[in-house]
């Protein structure tokens, strides 16, 4: 009887141990779903980020070498986790063989990602790509806090002066000596108003209004009209004063725009009437801060295209140069006036100091991450990333899960 009862608690023993494994083995599938959720979703991501940066400096280096500019997509991620688990007991090993079980389990995990890459072009992408920006992307950009300079050297290709005394166009070009210093020149005095908090950017609202007799309202359209136009009746004349406010022309000031005069504003916005959806305009004037050199006209925006192109130059013997601030212009801030909108590293073998590198034709290219204008480098790189983004268009998406994770 002794014996019976001591094999009965072996196996009680025994299946109670099973049990506490089989247990832990399902915690620790159920654990595993999210860290492979957590575990794909930050490295394709970080993959994804990698290849479009790559692919934009690339494409620098293509435009330098006068070869076509090429973009392609992951218009899709499919990854498949599998974990299988399995448990038992075996004797111990050494001692009482076969009185003492131990545990035995293990598992794995499998991936099995389904990636889909497509080309990015065709006829609408390459208009966008052609198109100059329209002044509503810069003005966006310009609200999240970018430098005014930075945002100017990049997209803008030339400013066009119509103050009296500074009549002219100026290429954003170092080839155009000229033209280059006066833009320069231009944008630094511009970030000199940014940093003292002191720039804006608004569109001009325009106040019009309409004085029409009472008896050509209908009265069941006087409603529709109040909600479009504030109404103001005159018992005098038995008529209507119709008024309403339409937001103008974005415009780049040294002061807020709202407390002009009426007859000034619509003064600006009949000056703003023959100019492009990718022009801004600006005006800076005396009596304000940074009014000491005061100046107005526009900014011609460029499109992604020309942007590669721009910073393609730059690779070569256009490169950016030192261009000192006007003595009208205040103090700018440290590191805001580098020689070059972007600057790049070229070598014969990779640089372990840079962020990340290409290979082309036996040589690598980086942007510099490195000295004084490490900073601005990465902010300029950021800038062309979001530039790519506002000019992509959406990819074909294949109607299958992004992610899936299966036990």
């Amino acid at each position: 009887m002794v014996r019976y009862k001591t094999r009965q608690s072996s196996y009680q023993w025994l299946f109670s141990q099973r049990l506490l494994f089989l247990s832990v083995l399902i915690s620790l599938s159920g654990c595993i779903s999210p860290m492979a959720l957590n575990r794909a979703v930050i490295a394709y991501d970080e993959a994804i980020t990698d290849s479009v940066s790559q692919q934009l400096l690339v494409n620098i280096v293509r435009a330098h070498y006068r070869q076509p500019v090429h973009f392609t997509g992951v218009s899709n991620i499919a990854a498949t986790y599998t974990f299988v688990a399995n448990a038992g007991a075996a004797p111990a090993l050494g001692g009482l063989a076969g009185a003492t079980l131990m545990p035995v389990f293990g598992g794995s995990l499998a991936e099995s990602p389904t990636i889909s890459i497509v080309p990015i072009e065709g006829e609408e992408f390459t208009k966008r790509l052609l198109t100059p920006f329209p002044q509503s992307k810069l003005t966006l950009l310009l609200r999240q806090h970018f430098d005014v300079d930075m945002l100017l050297r990049m997209m803008a290709q030339e400013v066009r002066m119509i103050h009296p005394e500074q009549y002219g166009v100026h290429r954003n070009d170092p080839s155009d000596k000229n033209g280059y210093e006066m833009f320069r020149r231009v944008v630094l005095h511009f970030s000199a108003i940014q940093d003292h908090n002191q720039l804006y950017v608004e569109p001009l609202l325009l106040k019009h209004a309409w004085k029409i007799p009472s008896n050509s309202i209908a009265p069941d359209s006087f409603q529709s009209l109040q909600k479009e136009f504030i109404v103001h009746y005159h018992a005098e004349d038995d008529s209507y004063t119709l008024r309403k406010q339409i937001p103008g022309p974005v415009m780049i000031t040294n002061y807020d725009p709202d407390t002009l005069p009426e007859a000034e504003r619509e003064e600006l916005n009949e000056r703003a009437r023959d100019w492009d959806v990718s022009d801004i305009a600006f005006d800076i004037r005396a009596g304000h801060y940074g009014g000491e050199w005061p100046m107005s006209g526009v900014f011609r925006l460029r499109s992604f295209h020309s942007i590669l192109g721009f910073l393609g130059k730059s690779l070569g013997y256009e490169k950016g140069y030192h261009v000192e601030k006007d003595a009208r212009t205040p103090p700018i801030l440290n590191n805001e006036n580098p020689d070059q909108t972007m600057e790049f590293v070229v070598s014969s073998l990779p640089s372990p100091d840079v962020d990340f590198s290409i290979r082309w034709k036996e040589r690598y290219y980086a942007v510099n991450t490195i000295g004084p204008h490490a900073r601005w480098n990465r902010d300029g790189f950021q800038l062309l990333f979001l530039l790519f983004q506002m000019t992509v268009t959406d990819l074909p998406r294949i109607g299958v899960p992004s992610i899936t994770i299966a036990k």
